[in-house]
């Protein structure tokens, strides 16, 4: 045998055994604990979701999950974390719109979105209700259409910072209907809801499952909700879609995603145990009751294909808005 020929059957050996070795290693996945990093302080819709799920995920896989908080820098000191970890399928990111929206609007975020990682699955789709102080003259969308059209510049929205779900959702609104909004950033979501609360800024968009209280007290005044069916939270609240805004929707989304070059058998793994862990029905029951959609992609590839089109769609709005975090 020639050496060519000894070299390519060799090479074949070598991939065989390979391939056999992570098929092994996928099989008997996990043999140790996992980790779920959050990129936020605990107590969000991401944190919460996230440890629902570990639970779970513990008792399927008969291995720990955990959640381990990593927040600072808008999401960035966890995410940079986890894109440098082994890719063994061992530590997890949690994440959100964020994820996708930070890399458009940054100049140097520290990870690439689309070249970093890959995709496991989405856990829940969570829409936003639009919610105005209760001294503003606008009982609908529309209403504070024409209000932002007659006094430019003047309303104010709040949110928990540039690059946020919130800020996206009132960038989006703003560019759709042709108002301008003066943009309040807070250091989260609790201090922005007290200056809405209280009239010092006009509006924010906020998660459904943490507004409803303020809202059905009275404090606060529901005009839409973000995505294209109603939430079951605020049956009486209409769509910004219905409301005028045709194909308006920014609903906030929240999966569990690996380092890149994680082996595929593995990520199928994680992927098959979140998808029994979203269709429990009490889980669903619980969780919708929060306004919180518990779903899973149908693939680990379908969801880094819904990743990068969000990642396109905040791009383009980066661009035609004119929003940049510096």
């Amino acid at each position: 045998m020639n050496k060519p020929i000894m070299l390519a059957a060799t090479l074949a050996a070598l991939n065989a055994v390979a391939a056999v070795t992570t098929a092994a290693h996928a099989q008997n996945f996990p043999t140790r604990q996992i980790r779920i990093i959050v990129p936020l302080v605990p107590g969000g819709n991401l944190d919460i979701v996230a440890r629902a799920v570990a639970a779970q995920m513990s008792e399927g896989f008969s291995q720990q999950v955990i959640v381990e908080n990593r927040p600072g820098a808008s999401s960035l000191v966890g995410t940079q974390f986890v894109a440098k970890a082994p890719a063994d399928g061992y530590t997890l990111l949690a994440i959100a719109n964020t994820f996708a929206t930070v890399p458009s609007l940054m100049k140097n975020p520290g990870y690439d979105a689309l070249k970093d990682f890959a995709g496991v699955s989405l856990t829940c789709l969570v829409p936003q209700v639009l919610v105005v102080t209760r001294t503003l003259p606008a009982r609908t969308v529309k209403d504070l259409i024409a209000l932002g059209k007659a006094q430019p510049g003047q309303l104010a929205y709040g949110t928990s910072g540039a690059g946020s779900t919130g800020h996206i959702a009132a960038e989006l609104l703003g560019l759709q209907s042709g108002i301008k909004m003066l943009h309040i950033p807070y250091k989260g979501n609790a201090a922005a809801i007290v200056d809405v609360i209280a009239g010092n800024v006009q509006l924010m968009f906020d998660q459904v499952s943490t507004s409803k209280s303020y809202v059905d007290s009275g404090r606060l005044r529901a005009l839409g909700v973000t995505s294209l069916k109603r939430s079951p939270l605020f049956p009486e609240v209409p769509t910004i879609d219905e409301s005028g805004l045709k194909g308006y929707e920014e609903i906030t989304f929240n999966g569990l995603i690996a380092p890149a070059g994680t082996p595929r058998e593995v990520l199928t793994r994680l992927h098959g145990e979140v998808s029994r862990v979203t269709r429990l029905p009490e889980l669903r029951k619980r969780y919708l009751e929060r306004g919180i959609e518990l779903t899973a992609s149908a693939t680990p590839d379908e969801f880094t294909a819904y990743i990068k089109a969000e990642f396109d769609k905040k791009a383009k709005l980066s661009r035609e808005a004119g929003i940049r975090i510096e």
